[in-house]
């Protein structure tokens, strides 16, 4: 299926999937960021709350697209705001199906996949999914049952497989900073030495895993939160507030930072004295492609004095790193650094031969001062 085969509508927003990679290349190759007809949203519920402004502004149908794992966040605004019983506030939601039965995919995405159909149905969402064999006939046929229930302030979804979607085009994501992610953490994981380390979904944690692998230092201080974008910080937080004689590490991405803001307001008024928080800021989702963050032209420290955290740092090269993280790890008091950071990773970037339970039982172990 062409990626273009949404071209009869005007406006998209939503959050990168990189099953959805053909489609967000076309948007990006025909649209860019042109808000007028494409927003990159900083979770996928707020992509829906966008989608239900454009409508009322226009009366159109928005399209949102989103990873499966985003439905979570869809389900207040699809039940409270738009759901014909409240605001009948009709949407295209497309849907990267990750974890799909029978299809290999990584721990994260296997229940999310299972529940995909069934969590649309749930919510009153009808929907029709879209493979490698999809005629482009059965796709047309759909859509104009689709508006049918549009007229009625209905939502529907295409869930899309692996594969389906192609696009010619390959678009580059690319920034001016010089500092690698891999190497930033490397940085990061000399510092930290046996303190508990949280990081975030995606390449980071692969990263940090295998830094770990490759230097014999074990896995055992580590969190690597697979899933559930966003809250590695938060999670983070209890952990730190229930081992204060601990100094707890969070290795952020800015995607994931923007996906629960929050979280960060909730940190600095809480101001646990042993947290330091390190966003890895590329301005880009590129763990799922490489389309850009707000995060590449806003001010994440400001935020951070905002929000209340103590010592604030951005490190736009490595000695400036180092000294951030030599402070950081010799005083006390909530710290944020930004470490401004180039798109990219290695081609044979591997992923943790751990199981999240055997990752999470080590976690614990350490933090019981087990060996």
């Amino acid at each position: 299926m062409r990626a273009d085969f949404l071209s009869g509508f005007d406006f998209f927003t939503g959050v990168p999937d990189s099953q959805l990679r053909p489609l967000c290349d076309w948007l990006m190759y025909k649209y860019g960021t042109d808000p007028a007809h494409h927003v990159i949203a900083a979770n996928e519920g707020s992509a829906a709350a966008i989608a239900a402004g454009y409508h009322l502004a226009t009366g159109k149908v928005p399209v949102v697209y989103m990873q499966n794992s985003g439905e979570g966040n869809i389900i207040n605004p699809v039940a409270s705001l738009m759901n014909d019983r409240v605001y009948g506030i009709p949407c295209l939601f497309v849907i990267g199906w990750r974890g799909e039965p029978g299809v290999h995919d990584e721990p994260q995405h296997i229940y999310q996949g299972q529940v995909t159909i069934k969590l649309m149905e749930d919510i009153d969402i009808a929907a029709f999914v879209i493979g490698r064999d999809t005629a482009e006939e059965e796709v047309r046929s759909k859509l104009a049952e689709y508006r049918a229930l549009w007229e009625r302030g209905k939502q529907c979804a295409f869930v899309i497989r692996r594969g389906a979607l192609e696009f010619d085009a390959r678009v580059e994501y690319k920034n001016a900073n010089t500092m690698s992610r891999e190497e930033i953490i490397r940085h990061i994981a000399a510092v930290t030495g046996t303190d508990p380390v949280v990081s975030t979904t995606g390449k980071a944690s692969r990263e940090l895993f295998e830094i770990r692998q490759a230097d014999a230092q074990g896995h055992g201080t580590d969190f690597l939160t697979v899933g559930s974008m966003g809250h590695s910080s938060s999670i983070a937080l209890g952990v730190a507030l229930q081992k204060p004689e601990k100094k707890v590490w969070i290795i952020d991405g800015d995607g994931a930072v923007l996906m629960h803001m929050g979280s960060m307001a909730v940190m600095g008024a809480v101001r646990p004295k042993n947290v330091v928080h390190i966003v890895v800021n590329n301005g880009a989702h590129e763990t799922v492609g490489g389309m850009p963050t707000a995060a590449g032209r806003i001010d994440l420290t400001q935020i951070a004095r905002g929000c209340g955290y103590e010592h604030v740092a951005c490190a736009d090269s490595f000695e400036a790193l180092d000294a951030a993280l030599k402070e950081a790890k010799a005083r006390e008091g909530l710290t944020f650094i930004e470490a401004k950071c180039a798109i990219g990773s290695r081609a044979d970037l591997g992923r943790p031969t751990t199981t999240a339970k055997e990752n999470k039982e080590a976690f614990m172990a350490m933090l019981r001062g087990q060996p």
